[in-house]
């Protein structure tokens, strides 16, 4: 693990905080323990969750990496944080689907677990005020949020990152049910895959039991929420 100089706190999510450091390129990015549902509405704390987080995205970002998708990540800085590269967040949350859950179920009437002919690419306004509503490509072409090529690529990197994942997961008795992604541009205009991947952001089922491996326990109340957090890390982490 490195050693960098943090300096002011240049953003505080509902997961995350992020730090200027040392250098004008990067930026410090600490885990927190905080939970958060139903777009803030409901708050709680899942022990060591920052942890397991950091760690695991760190491992998923450097499997990607390993398989030519570019990330934000650059170092492991401590337990709970991370060196990652500065870049422009574009603000549209790319979701891709692979098993009908949460809201898709409520959306189209189907029962939870359906698994889908093909994987569902959805694109949300990242708006927190407005609970970061679905919105489809017209929308994100008239709000300027993105042109048609970066949509175009948007969309395919979450399926080659969906393929990626799905394969690596399951070779570990987890089935990768949906998950988000967010990106960002970096100085030159390179599309960069930014954010984390954990159970955080991703549905992650027991390829056997099917029990909820993710933050659907806290959401649901559905009890072993740390217990499950850990499973994850003890499958995923060396």
């Amino acid at each position: 693990m490195i050693s960098v100089q943090r300096g002011d706190m240049r953003y505080e999510g509902k997961a995350k905080r992020v730090y200027a450091v040392d250098r004008p390129d990067a930026y410090l990015v600490e885990f927190k323990d905080d939970a958060t549902a139903f777009n803030g509405e409901k708050k709680g704390t899942i022990a060591q969750k920052g942890v397991v987080n950091n760690r695991l995205s760190a491992a998923m970002f450097t499997l990607l990496a390993a398989h030519g998708v570019e990330t934000h990540y650059l170092e492991t800085v401590s337990d709970r944080e991370m060196l990652v590269r500065a870049v422009s967040i574009i603000p549209i949350e790319v979701v891709a689907r692979n098993v009908v859950a949460g809201t898709l179920a409520k959306r189209l009437g189907l029962a939870e677990g359906t698994e889908l002919a093909r994987t569902v690419v959805e694109f949300y306004l990242k708006d927190d005020a407005l609970g970061d509503p679905l919105i489809n490509r017209s929308h994100a072409l008239a709000l300027g949020l993105a042109t048609r090529p970066q949509l175009d690529e948007l969309e395919a990197r979450a399926l080659r990152i969906n393929e990626i994942l799905k394969e690596h997961l399951l070779a570990r008795g987890l089935l990768l049910i949906d998950f988000k992604l967010e990106f960002g541009l970096a100085r030159d205009g390179r599309l960069i895959l930014a954010d984390e991947i954990s159970p955080d952001t991703c549905r992650l089922w027991d390829a056997v039991t099917r029990d909820k491996l993710d933050k659907d326990r806290f959401r649901r109340d559905l009890g072993g929420v740390e217990e499950a957090y850990q499973e994850v890390a003890r499958r995923l982490l060396p």
